[in-house]
């Protein structure tokens, strides 16, 4: 029987068990206790290498990355700094009304790998976590790094505000257009020319590829000059064109990385989620403080006028 103590269920998941590693992966998107429980386990342990995934809906990035996987399994090295044999994959879908889980299955969009003994494919939305999918998808990485996996690929659905902050939380952020998908200033005010490390440009069969690539470049060329320019490659996944290029660029710019930013990149990246983390926690105490006797009495205050807002807020967070 599979254990629900997550101490227990990390070192089988470390040996193995993908049933235990998917109980720790629902207890993240749930929230409460098993989930804090979950966290700070998982967070003590050595993180892996994330690839962020992300470009608007219909830009082909499922296929890309079902053909990424097959690429980063034929290398059985990262490198040269990590030997591995197995990848893993958070899809970040859309959350459905009616379950609160991802709307999109994992083994509908990834078929080719969704029974590889050596991959392992998670589709998330988040249910109940204190932050939401900014904190649910951080935390599922740190646990798939203490179930021994170097490598995580995180796939978003699109380009919306919260896809383009999780794809922008990972070491290396490929970003995928296709030809002729609006123009450079579209990209910019999507926010994704601030995240890319890595464009692609996917179905580079199909005209346009040359205009998109120029609406790329100008932007980069306005963005002044940068240590680490975003390379721009063309892909067509569906046959499995340029990808193994598009793997190469990824250990290039790892290697650029490990010369001294990654740590200063992580430590940026902790920043803002030990921030998003205050956040949601004094949230949601002050979603307790706004109920009871005490806030009543503030309110009946403020109506007949013997207080005001800022002094009610003080002394209901002094009594807290």
């Amino acid at each position: 029987m599979i254990s629900a103590d997550p101490v227990e269920l990390i070192e089988q998941a470390r040996g193995g068990s993908r049933t235990a590693l998917a109980r720790l992966l629902t207890f993240v998107e749930s929230g409460g206790p098993r989930q804090l429980a979950t966290a700070s386990l998982a967070y003590r342990e050595r993180a892996p290498y994330v690839v962020g995934i992300t470009g608007p809906p219909g830009a082909g990035k499922s296929t890309l990355t079902d053909q990424l996987i097959s690429v980063v399994l034929e290398r059985a090295s990262f490198d040269g700094a990590d030997t591995f044999d197995q990848v893993s994959v958070l899809c970040v879908d859309p959350t459905s009304p009616f379950t609160g889980g991802a709307i999109l299955g994992d083994r509908i969009r990834m078929q080719d790998h969704a029974t590889n003994p050596h991959v392992f494919i998670r589709s998330m939305a988040t249910r109940g976590h204190l932050g939401g999918l900014s904190l649910a998808v951080p935390d599922a990485v740190r646990v798939l790094g203490a179930a021994n996996f170097r490598v995580v690929l995180v796939e978003t659905v699109g380009v919306g505000q919260i896809e383009v902050e999780i794809a922008s939380a990972a070491d290396t952020t490929i970003v995928v257009v296709n030809p002729g998908w609006g123009d450079a200033m579209q990209a910019n005010k999507a926010g994704l020319l601030e995240v890319a490390d890595i464009f692609v440009i996917n179905k580079a069969d199909r005209a346009g590829v040359k205009e998109t690539r120029r609406d790329l470049d100008q932007m980069l060329d306005l963005g002044g000059e940068h240590e680490w320019r975003p390379p721009i490659l063309e892909t067509v996944a569906t046959d499995k064109t340029g990808v193994a290029e598009l793997w190469n660029a990824v250990e290039r710019h790892r290697t650029y990385l490990e010369s001294g930013q990654l740590e200063d990149r992580r430590r940026a990246r902790m920043s803002v989620e030990l921030d998003k983390v205050l956040s949601a926690t004094l949230r949601s105490r002050i979603g307790t403080l706004a109920h009871g006797d005490a806030y009543e009495a503030q309110i009946n205050s403020l109506l007949a006028g013997t207080t005001d807002p800022y002094n009610a807020a003080e002394e209901l967070l002094r009594d807290a």
